[in-house]
């Protein structure tokens, strides 16, 4: 069966991609959710840096969450079932993903059994993360060398040799904590994800990378499912089960195309997320040395949250950004032409 989807055309390889985990998502989120529900395992709703949440986000506590199972799962057996396996770029895809859904689902259960935002410890996060991603990068590296050219728009390539290795590690598990900050308004961690997602696939297709393709779809269509029960008012979070997880996978995409500071522009979002919990933390350290007190950069961190207080609804946040995401990608592809034009 296997042998047989392999030779299938490309198109029919990626109609499979996109309608098994959608239909997945369909039939099995309502009986998800449920689960979840009898489970008790509602979201405890965390104090966004700089400032406290308004009183909408304090409606949501209790709202299932680890919705991310059904997204990772979908993705994991549609790749087993459907996609090549003997692929290693994607073997590296899947092994990124799996170590850090584990590592996710560890999170949101320590905070659902101990009722706090206070999951497992951020450097054992961290240290796990980067397990993961030095042994997918040291291992493309070992098959084939040349997965050290990162492609640099209007110039080419560089070569970064021995040093891939760490810089991938840095890809990956910054994509991964960036997706995860994001996850914070209904839909708008699933949305990006999609939009980023669809934009790689257009990249992996133009470098024949099909499994990578297929792989991607998968990951779309997931997300598109699981937007379906996430969108505003959600029924489910995904958790960090879901957010390390998806972000993990699109760092490991990146670097198995060589498309690292491409994926700056392409996850400008996820990008802004991240650097706008970093400026607040740090501006709150500087100016407490500086003027005796700690002063906040962004009226409140992650920036999502930054215009909520500044009056914009959770829905008018989440479609701007969702908008912002799509120029992103469209920009990020018209560079990556640049790119391969001299790849």
């Amino acid at each position: 069966m296997i042998n047989f989807i392999y030779q299938l055309p490309v198109g029919a390889q990626l109609l499979l991609a996109l309608l098994v985990p959608f239909i997945g998502s369909m039939l099995i989120g309502p009986k998800l959710i449920a689960i979840l529900r009898a489970m008790k395992a509602g979201q405890p709703i965390r104090q966004a840096c700089g400032s406290t949440l308004a009183p909408e986000h304090q409606a949501k506590v209790g709202t299932p969450t680890m919705g991310g199972i059904m997204i990772i799962g979908l993705i994991m057996l549609t790749s087993i079932l459907f996609l090549d396996m003997g692929n290693p770029k994607l073997q590296c895809c899947l092994l990124v993903m799996g170590v850090t859904a584990i590592l996710g689902f560890l999170d949101d259960w320590a905070k659902i059994t101990k009722k706090s935002t206070d999951g497992v410890s951020g450097w054992f996060k961290i240290a796990l993360q980067a397990v993961a991603a030095v042994a997918c990068a040291g291992y493309l590296y070992y098959l084939d060398p040349t997965i050290a050219r990162v492609l640099i728009p209007f110039y080419g390539t560089l070569d970064l040799g021995i040093f891939f290795i760490p810089f991938a590690m840095l890809v990956i598990i910054g994509s991964s904590n960036a997706v995860n900050l994001t996850d914070g308004l209904d839909g708008l961690a699933s949305g990006c994800m999609v939009v980023a997602a669809m934009a790689f696939l257009s990249i992996c297709l133009t470098l024949s990378e099909v499994a990578l393709a297929n792989y991607l779809l998968c990951i779309a269509a997931a997300c598109l499912g699981f937007l379906w029960f996430n969108a505003h008012p959600a029924k489910v979070f995904m958790g960090d089960t879901g957010s390390l997880s998806l972000g993990g996978a699109l760092g490991t995409v990146a670097v198995c195309t060589h498309t690292e500071l491409l994926l700056v522009i392409i996850g400008g979002v996820f990008v802004a997320e991240a650097c706008s919990v970093m400026i607040q933390v740090m501006w709150f350290k500087v100016s407490r040395k500086l003027y005796g007190e700690g002063r906040r950069f962004f009226r409140m961190a992650p920036i999502h949250h930054h215009f909520e207080k500044c009056g914009w609804s959770e829905t008018q946040v989440c479609v701007r950004f969702w908008i912002i995401a799509f120029f992103l990608a469209v920009f990020g592809l018209i560079l990556s032409a640049c790119c391969f034009i001299k790849f």
